[in-house]
């Protein structure tokens, strides 16, 4: 092939930009509008129409089409559709009248369980488990009988029978072989626990009925020993778990007793239940009932309450009352208290609108307090060396849980009688702590100051106060008080907090206090607050096992205190954080800091306070990095950083900006991400320079812009990734370009060249390696579209940037089948075009580009045709090597020609012959595999005709019609 003579076709941009752009027309709009829905009337027909009808199914009354998948759906959704269906359905089967559906719908009210207001029991297991704890060997006894069988004679009356063998097998429940576990340790304890439990599940599921009620039995008599008292909650909570199981298990059989043939509905009545369900209902309760032990014969009793239902209506109103009576002939206060708690959880279960015989417990266990202080528990705690306020403890989670069941959604009034009770009592410590605990928080805000008197009024040998103003501080956390009384509530409450010499009791009591102060109060009190827990926990380093309600002390400030020059300006805060020594939690908590901070600090700052503190805490962040730190923490760490920094404004102080970010540099040297953001602050500060002063000062401004520019300078070698250096070379460049810094744009755009050659094959992107390859294009696209407006050095000769650049492109190694290097050199050909036109396409102002210092020379003309005509013959070079494996480089090939037929198309002048040539030879060779889209081909053929009817593009009449399509093969 010929040399081609390269020659740019003279572009008149605001021409071709009028030609662009669409023409209007007039349109006639009336009713319509283009964001106005369409509205479609569709007419149903109705299942009742009458016989013979030929109408329509739905008919429109618009005459645009209706939305294809509103009619699918006929205007409703398919899971409203569905919703509307499954609530049509009934819930059970049909009752014979209307007053028997009224009557099980006031039932259904009546019965409804607790809502997602009401803290379940399973939420309190874990926290008894891990409270009640002991280094104390345990023992388990069982007596366990056989197992034979009682097969009644074959004379006897059936009943009599029954009753006989019933009784027999419950003498040989209580008679029969005794199996003791020793030595055991609490966590051995509560293995064999779960073995019984599964060892009730287990003879259950073998039908072996008798033998589960054994083991329920047996294990019920293990809370009637409290010869390890401090362990009995827990102890209560495990064997409960048992009788929970056997309680499912009984009403679980004889509800699938009663759904043959069909289920039985959730809203059952007496009515429902089959005679054989009955029947075995009633059998169960006879067997517990001869049992002969009070406390076993309670429990299990309990345990399958809501059986009930099966034998009649009033079974559980009737059964309640007499479960409640029975639990007085219990002698121990501690036993008699949880069997309480346990008849209050299972009448929670099956009846919550019981309130009285809740309400009977409780009044019940006030009346045994007066044992505590008795010989026989004074003994016994004598005797395991347990002091009384240790003892009071241990019936905190029965108590809290009767309290909580009985205030469930009650009045206020309830309140004001338990506090009249309370008084009764002697103030009661244990009993008001509960009562502040159960009740809802606006009822016990509203009486603060009563309670504070109640409290004062107490024994604190028997229960220390700083848990009751602990409880109360709970409720006023949720709710305020009356404004009068606030200050008067704080006083009173940290003058007993603050006399509390355990610094763990005393940190637990003050991190509830800390959010009421918050709340109602200014900085002057939380700091005063601050200063006083300092005070406490400075000494001997208690601060150390108290990191969780430090931690809790700041997100509650945070919580209360969004100014932060508020939040600095108090004198214990930063102290405060001195306390938090071990790395991760200072870390921490210096990362909540700086949440809350970049969440509510809405204006920048210059606020020095503000600046000081948040260095110190972002430094604290920082230099927590080291070799062993994830990636994913150190791009949060930065990302805080950053979301600080972008904060920080002196307005047109840009002196003291710069200063700040040099600071910052020298502070945030091991995050990357950071040293980024530093570098787009100084050169969006030095775009910004260059705005404010425009016009003034201007000797002074261009020294600003330059130390900008060195900033930058200095900064971006220190990056570790490439790309980021090379982008921010680049931008770099064109920051000074636009504040008129030639010399330092010309040093930034030679150091982005001359790092080309040190872009690696590939780089890890999220963990994994990927091509550089589409990365180093999109720079160099982005290099050269820069170039257009970067004057000539004239010490370096022509075009020397890009030819510097087209350089190392040709040195680099590429991959082998890689067309990179040739996608550059027509990406080039666009730039050199426009830099022969008489008027560039953009200009930056204040900016003498190759356009002015050349003026149109014909040596600078000269020069760039050389240059395209080079990287065309090199193109075309390569297309030939291309050819020569035609069956695996065709694609290949056709995208490669097809690119080089656009750019000649649009920026070279085809009225040369030999470029018109060229043209319809790459034309030709695209197309010769089938490897060019017929559609892009269609296109550009139009367009190609749509330029020839121009005046002054008529020349292309003649190449259009050169130019054919080819059918694929």
């Amino acid at each position: 092939m010929a040399a081609v003579q390269w020659r740019s076709s003279n572009r008149n941009y605001e021409v071709e930009l009028q030609r662009s752009r669409p023409e209007a027309s007039l349109v006639e709009f009336g009713d319509y509008h283009p964001l106005k829905p369409i509205m479609v009337t569709d007419t149903k027909t109705r299942r009742g129409a009458r016989k013979g009808s030929t109408s329509s199914s739905s008919s429109s009354s618009s005459s645009v089409p209706p939305d294809p998948l509103s009619s699918m759906m006929d205007g409703t959704d398919p899971l409203s559709m569905f919703a509307a269906a499954s609530s049509s359905e009934p819930a059970g089967p049909p009752h014979s009248s209307s007053s028997g559906e009224v009557g099980r719908k006031r039932r259904e009210k009546e019965e409804e369980v607790v809502g997602a207001d009401f803290e379940p029991w399973s939420s309190k297991r874990g926290e008894i488990l891990s409270r009640f704890t002991t280094t104390e060997k345990l023992s388990i006894n069982l007596f366990m009988g056989s197992d034979r069988g009682k097969a009644p004679s074959p004379g006897s009356s059936a009943v009599s029978e029954k009753v006989r063998t019933r009784l027999e097998e419950l003498d040989d429940l209580e008679e029969g072989s005794q199996r003791e576990l020793l030595n055991l340790s609490q966590q051995d304890y509560a293995n064999r626990i779960e073995e019984l439990n599964q060892s009730l599940k287990e003879a259950w599921a073998s039908d072996q009925k008798v033998k589960a009620l054994k083991i329920v039995i047996q294990c019920s008599k293990l809370l009637s020993d409290t010869s390890v008292i401090q362990f009995y909650p827990s102890k209560f909570v495990l064997i409960t778990d048992i009788l929970d199981t056997f309680g499912r298990l009984v009403y679980d059989r004889i509800w699938t007793m009663c759904s043959d043939p069909r289920p039985l509905p959730d809203s059952f009545t007496v009515d429902d239940v089959n005679d054989t369900a009955k029947e075995t209902c009633l059998n169960w309760f006879f067997k517990i009932a001869s049992i002969r032990e009070l406390l076993p014969r309670l429990y299990v009793e309990a345990a399958i309450l809501k059986c009930n239902r099966f034998l009649n209506k009033s079974g559980i109103q009737e059964t309640l009352p007499r479960l409640t009576a029975m639990i007085r002939g219990i002698g121990d206060p501690l036993v008699a208290a949880y069997a309480r708690a346990y008849l209050c959880r299972v009448g929670m279960e099956v009846a919550p609108h019981l309130k009285d015989s809740l309400n009977r417990n409780f009044f019940d266990l006030l009346g045994t307090f007066r044992q505590v202080s008795g010989e026989s528990v004074q003994n016994q705690l004598v005797l395991q060396r347990v002091e009384v306020p240790e003892y009071l403890t241990l019936y905190s989670p029965a108590i809290n849980w009767i309290l909580q069941c009985i205030a469930y959604r009650a009045p206020e009034p309830l309140l004001t009688e338990m506090m009249e009770r309370c008084k009764k009592l002697g103030n009661n410590a244990l009993l008001l702590n509960s009562v502040m605990r159960a009740f809802r928080s606006e009822f016990v805000a509203a009486r603060a100051t009563d309670f504070i008197s109640m409290i004062k009024d107490c024994d604190e040998a028997g229960f220390p106060k700083h848990l009751l103003f602990g409880s109360l501080g709970r409720s006023l956390a949720c709710a305020d008080p009356p404004e009068p009384e606030r200050l008067t509530i704080l006083n009173e409450a940290w003058k007993v907090v603050t006399k509390v010499r355990s610094p763990q009791d005393y940190v637990n009591c003050a991190e509830i206090w800390v959010e009421f102060t918050c709340r109602h109060f200014t900085k002057r009190e939380v700091n005063t607050v601050l200063a006083d827990i300092i005070k406490h926990m400075t000494p001997d380093r208690a601060f150390e096992d108290a990191y969780p309600q430090l931690q809790s002390v700041i997100r509650k400030i945070l919580t209360y205190f969004h100014d932060f020059s508020v939040l600095f300006s108090m004198e214990r805060f930063l102290p405060f954080l001195d306390m938090f020594q071990k790395d991760s939690v200072r870390v921490e908590v210096c990362r909540s800091i700086m949440e809350v901070f970049i969440k509510h600090q809405v204006e920048p700052t210059r606020d020095p306070v503000i600046l000081n503190a948040m260095l110190h805490i972002c430094k604290t962040m920082h230099d927590s990095v080291n070799a062993l730190t994830l990636e994913d923490e150190k791009r949060s760490l930065a990302l805080l950083i950053i979301g600080f920094i972008r904060m920080v404004s002196f307005g047109r102080d840009f002196e003291q900006q710069l200063s700040f970010c040099v600071e910052a540099r020298a502070t945030f040297c091991n995050l990357e991400p950071v040293m980024v953001q530093l570098i787009h602050t100084v050169n969006q500060l030095a775009m910004e320079t260059s705005r404010v002063m425009r016009g003034t000062h201007s000797r002074k401004t261009a020294a600003f812009v330059r130390a900008c520019a060195a900033y930058s300078f200095i900064t971006i070698p220190s990056l570790s990734s490439i790309f980021s250096r090379l982008s921010l070379y680049l931008l770099s460049g064109q920051v000074a370009l636009a504040n008129q810094c030639l010399s330092q744009a010309d040093a930034f755009l030679k150091a982005a060249v001359s790092l080309l050659p040190e872009v690696p094959r590939s780089i890890s992107v999220e963990g994994k390696l990927r091509s550089s390859e589409s990365f180093l294009l999109d720079f160099i696209n982005n290099f050269l579209a820069t170039l257009l407006v970067v004057p000539d050095h004239p010490e370096h000769g022509v075009l020397y940037l890009v030819r510097g650049l087209l350089n190392m492109v040709q040195d680099y190694t590429w991959e082998e089948t890689s067309d990179a290097k040739v996608r550059v050199y027509i990406s080039a050909l666009p730039l050199l075009a426009a830099m022969s036109q008489e008027n560039y396409i953009y200009c930056i102002p204040k900016v003498d580009s190759n356009e002015t210092l050349y003026g149109g020379d014909p040596k600078f003309l000269s020069e760039i045709n050389k240059l395209c005509e080079t990287l065309i013959g090199q193109i075309l070079d390569h297309l030939k090597a291309l050819g020569r494996d035609e069956q695996q480089n065709t694609r290949r090939q056709g995208s490669l020609a097809f690119s080089l037929f656009g750019v000649l198309l649009a920026h070279g002048d085809l009225r040369n012959n030999k470029l018109s040539q060229l043209s319809v030879n790459l034309w030709n060779l695209s197309h010769k595999h089938g490897s060019c889209e017929t559609r892009v081909s269609v296109r550009t053929l139009e367009s190609i005709r749509l330029q020839s009817q121009q005046p002054d593009m008529s020349h292309l009449s003649e190449t259009v019609q050169r130019l054919s399509l080819q059918s694929r093969t």
